[in-house]
């Protein structure tokens, strides 16, 4: 979703963008469930079996089930960082191409319900997004929490855990990645981090990629940056990683870095050589190295 091509479409109510290819009529269903037949499922994912890593996008869409309309905002607040992670899907979609990896990302905006939030958190489904009300989220009953949940959250977090759960079944190492972009400001101050790394209390993986992506010296690297634990913001990497004792990371980058395909292709670059070296680092064996013995 690199700038150039996330011109947001108004359709029916929902809200996506042009990289997604799924444009199209909706309408509601009878039954009351929260996504039309022909809406697509929370979460689009893609098998690797190449290299340990897996690659998880939690804001990857600023697309809105047609059931709920545009919230209450006008269409370009949809482009804004409140509705997604501009630039995150195709860097996570690069590092996936690069390592033959395999992917989880989510189909719809954090809008509707935050993937990456613990389900009851009030953030989770949040009525104001930085400085902007969303009037769609404001008031809703129980059952209306449930039917974000049961048709938006759970389906992304257990695309996740099958994935990841068989892997493991099959004895394949892994290592789980999520992607985030941030914005340069945030309630007006300045954020001066290029890149963050965010991490549980097992910081395996975090330590050598702190240490590769300080090498150069051009980088101001972010430890637990701008975003740490204490924010609420490490629910996947902990519920996914820590939890089944697998390396992790949550990697945030600043958006404003990420406004050309070819700022996405030099970020895919240097964060794969970043997590190449610390996957090595910890032991793990990459189809690169293995091309260059053959």
């Amino acid at each position: 979703m690199a700038r150039p091509d996330r011109q947001a479409e108004k359709r029916a109510g929902t809200f996506l963008t042009q990289t997604s290819g799924e444009i199209g009529s909706h309408f509601p269903r009878e039954d009351g469930l929260l996504l039309s037949a022909d809406e697509p499922p929370a979460a689009e994912s893609t098998d690797g079996a190449a290299d340990p890593f897996v690659f998880v996008c939690e804001h990857a869409s600023n697309r809105v089930p047609v059931a709920l309309g545009d919230l209450g905002l006008e269409a370009d607040q949809f482009e804004r960082h409140i509705a997604w992670d501009p630039g995150a899907a195709p860097v996570t979609r690069g590092l996936a191409a690069r390592f033959g990896a395999a992917t989880v990302l989510q189909r719809y905006s954090r809008l509707v319900i935050d993937c990456n939030r613990e389900p009851h958190l009030p953030d989770a489904i949040t009525p104001r997004s930085e400085d902007t009300a969303i009037p769609g989220n404001t008031g809703l009953t129980e059952d209306d929490r449930r039917s974000r949940i049961a048709a938006v959250w759970a389906p992304f977090h257990a695309a996740v855990d099958k994935l990841l759960n068989r892997r493991l079944a099959e004895g394949r190492p892994t290592i789980l990645v999520t992607l985030h972009s941030f914005t340069p400001v945030y309630r007006g101050v300045a954020r001066p981090w290029h890149v963050g790394l965010i991490s549980t209390d097992d910081r395996r993986l975090v330590e050598p990629m702190l240490a590769s992506l300080g090498k150069g010296g051009d980088l101001v690297v972010g430890d637990n940056q701008p975003y740490s634990p204490k924010d609420n913001v490490d629910y996947t990497i902990r519920r996914h990683g820590r939890e089944r004792g697998l390396p992790h990371v949550m990697i945030e980058i600043r958006n404003d870095l990420l406004a050309s395909p070819r700022d996405v292709g030099a970020w895919v670059e240097g964060l794969g050589n970043t997590l190449a070296e610390a996957a090595q680092t910890l032991g793990y064996q990459l189809k690169e190295q293995r091309r260059a013995r053959a």
